[in-house]
């Protein structure tokens, strides 16, 4: 028999609702059969996010009790409050949030503008081969170690003989706790500019060509060409980075503070990450150090909600 398009559309709707009215279990089990290749392929990331994302998490109740080490994790006093508090009222808080936030906004703001920068004059290079070498410049020091990289630091700004520090007479700039900030953040963006501006080549490169010649014919310049055609095209991509990075406002890495870190700068490079360190592996208060943690965690993942609720409104960009 013959249906013709009504009849086969009315026949179409019906197996919708029929399945949306099926209960769960056979909604899932319908689903699992029609894609079960797909979660093949997917389940060793879900199993190691599950085993190393969310397993651990079992751990963040040290922060609320006195651990005890022969009481195994659940064993300890039940102390609820307590270290968050002792955290507040530590003599080191104000300046250990102060570092923090300077270090960690100075390096967000310049580590993000300046790989948009780079990338939109990255973009304007006509030869490929002459874009292709700068591209491999810039990016190559991204695979330079920490270590390395504050080996680097020292040697260069080496009172009387580093190639910087020569400049600066006697002044040891490593340890002076002024100098420690533009240090970390300056190194940071000359370390990693290169690589992170690659997601926005990426974005530039989906642009019609079109666009530039009828921008072109109608007079743009480069500049012009930048601000009306490239930039509005990364603009979305810009948005969902930003969001990203304001998840970890309070996130200093820890490796190149502490190895930046001495007797002379310590007033300015104590930081959160550090400061765990010291306390909850040097010292073994683990449940005090969990909870500095914790309250870390807490504070970067209300940023980066604000930041999403913000994008959202004011660009119609988000990430959830």
């Amino acid at each position: 028999m013959n249906l013709n398009n009504s009849d086969s559309t009315a026949v179409v709707v019906d197996n919708i609702e029929s399945r949306r009215r099926a209960p769960v279990y056979i909604r899932l089990i319908n689903h699992f059969r029609l894609y079960w290749q797909l979660w093949v392929f997917v389940l060793p990331s879900i199993f190691f996010i599950v085993l190393f994302a969310y397993v651990p998490m079992y751990g963040v109740q040290l922060a609320f009790r006195n651990y005890d080490i022969t009481k195994g994790l659940t064993g300890g006093e039940w102390v609820g409050w307590k270290y968050f508090q002792q955290f507040f009222n530590d003599p080191m808080f104000t300046e250990i949030i102060t570092n923090t936030i300077r270090i960690s906004l100075w390096t967000l703001v310049m580590g993000f503008i300046v790989p948009i920068i780079l990338a939109l004059l990255i973009n304007q290079i006509s030869s490929s081969a002459v874009k292709g070498f700068v591209q491999t410049i810039t990016y190559m020091p991204h695979f330079i170690s920490t270590v390395v990289m504050v080996s680097i630091l020292q040697i260069f700004l080496a009172p009387g003989t580093g190639l910087l520090g020569r400049f600066f007479g006697k002044t040891s700039l490593m340890g002076d706790p002024q100098a420690f900030t533009p240090i970390y953040w300056i190194s940071e963006v000359w370390q990693h500019a290169g690589w992170n501006c690659i997601i926005y080549l990426a974005a530039l490169s989906s642009v019609d060509l079109a666009l530039y010649e009828a921008a072109r014919i109608d007079g743009a310049g480069r500049l012009q060409l930048i601000r009306y055609v490239d930039i509005p095209t990364i603009m979305p991509t810009v948005g969902v980075l930003l969001i990203l990075n304001m998840g970890s406002v309070l996130g200093v890495g820890f490796e190149k503070v502490w190895l930046m870190q001495n007797t002379l700068n310590v007033t300015a490079s104590e930081v959160i990450a550090t400061y765990t360190y010291r306390i909850g592996i040097l010292d073994n208060q683990f449940s005090y150090s969990t909870a500095i943690g914790l309250f870390n965690s807490v504070v970067n993942f209300f940023f980066l909600i604000i930041a999403n609720a913000v994008a959202k409104r004011v660009s119609n960009t988000s990430i959830f």
